[in-house]
């Protein structure tokens, strides 16, 4: 069953209610949950629309099926999400926010090792990517500016708290809403 049935489903949406939110035709839905991989203003369109990233609508791996007990079938232990799970492998950033290339390594190890290769994980990752290297960019500037050893302090410890706030915000949507609240458009990894 083609992902966009499964989250539209979820949703408790008709194909009729998704195409009036949409604005795409009935019939290019039926087409997309037929098999027929959406692209382009359709793509970008529908995942605003059921408020999903746009891999999810094309990644054939994912499973965001709802089903009762009598129905589940075994799923292997690699495609399980487990948000426990996820959410210490997003907090374990927070042990080496000074070390940067640590933030990094330590999530994708715990990913690993806890069998976690889910978007979100991946979403994780990149945001602590991201955040080391904007963060030394942000600190030279804050050098070359040349306003004075308190402002650099005060600097440092902006681009700490920073990221401590992405994390632990993060870390409560991921136990709110099972998404991030700070994330990308794109996976870095």
């Amino acid at each position: 069953m083609p992902n966009l049935k499964l989250i539209r489903e979820n949703q408790n949406l008709t194909q009729e209610e998704l195409s009036e939110k949409s604005g795409i035709s009935v019939r290019t839905i039926q087409r997309i949950e037929a098999g027929t991989s959406p692209k382009g203003y359709t793509l970008k369109t529908l995942a605003k629309v059921l408020d999903v990233q746009e891999s999810e609508l094309t990644d054939k791996s994912t499973k965001t099926e709802k089903v009762s007990e009598e129905e589940k079938t075994p799923v292997p232990q690699e495609f399980t999400i487990d948000y426990s799970k996820i959410k210490i492998v997003n907090l374990s950033s927070i042990l080496f926010i000074v070390l940067p290339p640590l933030n990094i390594l330590v999530p994708l190890i715990l990913a690993g090792i806890f069998k976690q290769k889910s978007t979100l994980v991946k979403q994780i990752v990149s945001v602590q990517i991201l955040w080391t290297i904007v963060a030394p960019i942000v600190f030279m500037l804050g050098i070359f500016l040349k306003l004075g050893r308190k402002f650099t302090l005060i600097l440092i410890i902006a681009i700490v708290l920073s990221n401590v706030f992405i994390i632990l915000r993060n870390a409560a949507e991921i136990d709110k809403n099972k998404k991030l609240y700070c994330r990308l458009k794109f996976n870095m990894i």
